[in-house]
């Protein structure tokens, strides 16, 4: 990390960071760099492989080879919100009536994680920084735009995250979904992202979304490079969106 670029400090609650497993690092190395115009850097061995994306330098997310034995689990973009005591939390997750996948866990000199499921079963981590602050841009071209968890009950799932992040919401619901904007202040600026509740019988998730100049050119690119765009784009009152999924099915979208 360069001490000329500002760090953010990312308030508690807020997201942080995303990032990937894949099944071929080079394969999906190749494929955001083409959607997204992302550079690469890292890939300590000690540390698995792993990679941080890059724009102009700053780093919006990772990308991590499969661990022995893991090539053919999901491949979903895990996204970590920002905490300051990773015990702490742990304990308030399973008191608000969440469950650990992973245990909080410190790697190395770049801070402490660790994997969750929320009362609803969507998955998410969380991230206490020490080297590593999470994303150092967001809100430009080929950083992460936007996050939302889509959870299996509206109100269970608002209530966890109050409890445990102290997250407050602005009701976006209408008659055909319920949505919110849930805030995070944490003392510092406040960061959002969104809530809601998906259909009966489909899996709770965490999404990231990505901003790029152009929807209709990076979707164009999706499908150039290998992936696909399960949702062609259209314009909404933020902007105009496309689904896509990349080389391991993974699901993202793209906005401008």
């Amino acid at each position: 990390m360069s001490e000329e670029q500002p760090v953010p400090t990312w308030p508690v609650g807020a997201p942080a960071w995303t990032d990937l497993s894949v099944s071929d690092i080079e394969r999906s190395k190749a494929f955001y760099a083409r959607v997204l115009g992302w550079d690469y850097e890292g890939s300590e061995p000690e540390f698995g492989g792993y990679v941080n994306a890059t724009v102009d330098g700053r780093v919006v997310a990772g990308l991590a080879p499969p661990m022995e034995g893991q090539q053919e689990v999901p491949h979903t973009w895990a996204v970590y919100l920002a905490v300051e005591d990773s015990t702490a939390t742990q304990d308030r997750i399973a008191a608000a009536g969440g469950s650990t996948v992973l245990p909080a866990m410190q790697l190395g000199p770049w801070g402490t994680m660790g994997v969750y499921a929320d009362p609803t079963g969507a998955v998410f981590g969380t991230w206490e920084p020490a080297a590593h602050t999470g994303f150092q841009v967001s809100d430009g071209p080929g950083s992460v735009n936007w996050t939302e968890a889509m959870v299996g009950d509206f109100e269970r799932g608002k209530e966890f995250y109050t409890s445990v992040f102290g997250w407050t919401y602005q009701d976006m619901s209408s008659e055909e979904m319920k949505y919110a904007i849930f805030t995070t202040t944490g003392g510092q600026e406040a960061q959002a992202g969104g809530i809601g509740e998906v259909e009966a019988g489909e899996q709770p998730y965490w999404s990231v979304v990505f901003e790029v100049e152009n929807t209709d050119a990076a979707a164009q690119r999706v499908t150039e490079a290998g992936g696909a765009v399960t949702v062609e784009p259209f314009d909404f009152e933020f902007g105009r969106l496309a689904i896509c999924t990349g080389p391991d099915g993974e699901q993202f979208a793209v906005i401008t």
